[in-house]
């Protein structure tokens, strides 16, 4: 499976876009090779398991030209990368602790010729800037991004949803999760709302309002 089932799902890309997309496939298996950000069994899945779940966060709110979002444990790029080809007029910052996961998405974004993608190896506690919404994969508890990024998020929402976290998570302890930040607003949805893969049947989109 490659580009064809971005293209089903986001019927409105430009050529540019899909040329993008399409060069994705090629680029992570050759790093894979080198550097393992990227199960092997998983690699072979690489456009619905990474590529098109990463899409999901745009089918919840989709971001406004200017925009600035932080991808938090980015690692070789998700949900950062495919984000940053599909809104090429929001500027996109990816960070990860681990200095080899940041030069595979460094070497990426270079090849494909994204030009709105910054990639830092840094810890989320240690910047400076704001951002109208954080987005992430799976890295940690919905507490623990709330506690290291509540102080990131811009206090002006200029979206549908207000600034905040965007998290796509899944597995048994999402509702624990969720009961743990029950003084704040959380949202979830289903990604199989929006994609009909099996893959995505438990897998969800979370919501932090901050």
């Amino acid at each position: 499976m490659s580009i064809q089932i971005i293209s089903k799902y986001f019927p409105l890309l430009s050529d540019a876009q899909k040329k993008q997309f399409a060069a994705l496939g090629e680029l992570y298996n050759e790093w894979n090779e080198k550097i393992n950000v990227i199960s092997r069994k998983d690699i072979e899945n690489l456009y619905i398991n990474h590529v098109l779940h990463a899409l999901a966060i745009s089918k919840v709110q989709p971001f406004n030209v200017g925009s600035h979002i932080l991808d938090v444990g980015t690692g070789g790029g998700f949900p950062g990368v495919p984000l940053a080809i599909l809104f090429p007029e929001v500027r996109f910052h990816l960070v990860d602790s681990i200095a080899k996961k940041i030069t595979v998405v460094k070497e990426v974004s270079a090849a494909i010729g994204l030009k709105n993608v910054v990639a830092e190896q840094e810890r989320v506690e240690n910047l400076d800037a704001k951002y109208d919404f954080i987005v992430t994969r799976g890295v940690t508890t919905l507490q623990n991004l709330y506690n290291w990024t509540h102080k990131s998020i811009k206090k002006e929402s200029k979206h549908e949803l207000s600034n905040g976290i965007l998290a796509l998570k899944g597995g048994d302890s999402l509702i624990e999760e969720i009961t743990e930040m029950s003084k704040h607003h959380v949202k979830t949805w289903l990604i199989s709302e929006f994609f009909n893969e099996d893959f995505f049947e438990t897998k969800k989109v979370v919501y932090l309002k901050m």
